[in-house]
């Protein structure tokens, strides 16, 4: 899908208000399993998700090469085209090959590019302002930022997103620093279209009331129905029932970070019926207690398996 600029408007797309950071299936040899990729979208399309992510740091990209992200955009977009929008996690920290799979994502038909902020090097705010401008110049795709200083150590600043938010195709971000005066501070200075997705389960309702669009979930693979109902309800100004639905889901929430994302929420899809596999090192599977513990925290939801 091509998306023109015409006359220098903003770029828009429809990502809704769930979207939800997929985990890429592996085999029982830990290659790529397409097919339980394909599996999995399905259901998340047909479970509350209004945007699936491939290759985001839920789908352990840092562990992935290039020919894996490419065949896993080019399955998944074909077997979900026309039903949601396909976002493809093609960031990294290095300016060069991110443009490089950017455009080869473009190429494969996905609808919108998620750029995480370069890890390891630590850009200052100017390198960080240029690198993002190459990349949303080489392409004709909207582009989402993401901010997670937590494992990029690099913080993203408002002033910053603020200046990027100009560029056209550049339409919001992934904001997941934590910190509730920075997203204020966010929201006030970006324009009103600029779309601000909270990065963290937890504090999807609080980001909501500082006026953010939506969430970009873990969660969302098991929980998503029930994450679409407590935003729907706040939406609807129905603010009792959302935060009554808020607290019934933090406890699935907390259990999704038990250890280091994304073993629990593998574990998590596992129970449910869709072999997703174990993970790559440098990371593992949860371990038995661990598994206990989500499986409990599920129960309450939906019909599990350990």
């Amino acid at each position: 899908m091509s998306y023109i600029l015409k006359g220098g408007e903003k770029m828009s797309i429809n990502l809704g208000k769930v979207i939800t950071a997929m985990v890429t299936p592996f085999n029982d040899q830990l290659g790529v399993d397409y097919v339980q990729a394909v599996k999995l979208a399905e259901r998340l399309a047909n479970e509350g998700t209004d945007t699936v992510l491939l290759s985001g740091t839920t789908g352990e990209s840092p562990t992935l090469t290039t020919d894996e992200k490419l065949h896993l955009f080019e399955q998944v977009t074909k077997a979900l085209k026309g039903k949601v929008p396909i976002m493809a996690g093609t960031g990294g920290n290095d300016t060069k090959s991110s443009i490089e799979l950017s455009k080869e994502a473009e190429k494969l038909g996905v609808d919108c590019l998620l750029l995480v902020v370069p890890y390891y090097n630590k850009p200052t705010q100017e390198s960080l302002y240029t690198h993002y401008k190459a990349i949303a110049n080489s392409v004709s795709l909207p582009v989402l930022l993401y901010n997670v200083p937590s494992r990029t150590v690099t913080n993203l600043e408002p002033s910053t997103v603020a200046r990027l938010s100009q560029i056209d195709n550049i339409i919001g971000v992934k904001e997941a620093c934590g910190n509730m005066d920075q997203v204020s501070e966010l929201k006030m200075l970006v324009p009103e279209d600029f779309k601000i997705y909270c990065g963290d389960d937890s504090l999807t309702l609080p980001m909501l009331s500082l006026g953010c669009h939506g969430v970009t979930s873990v969660a969302a693979h098991v929980v998503g129905k029930e994450i679409q109902e407590m935003i729907t309800l706040f939406m609807e100004g129905k603010l009792s029932e959302a935060r009554e639905l808020h607290y019934k889901l933090l406890p699935v929430f907390k259990a999704m970070f038990i250890t280091t994302s994304p073993a629990p929420v593998k574990a998590a899809v596992n129970m449910t019926g869709i072999d997703v596999g174990s993970l790559r090192l440098p990371l593992l599977e949860a371990d038995s207690k661990e598994k206990q513990l989500v499986y409990e925290r599920l129960k309450a939801f939906r019909d599990v398996n350990m």
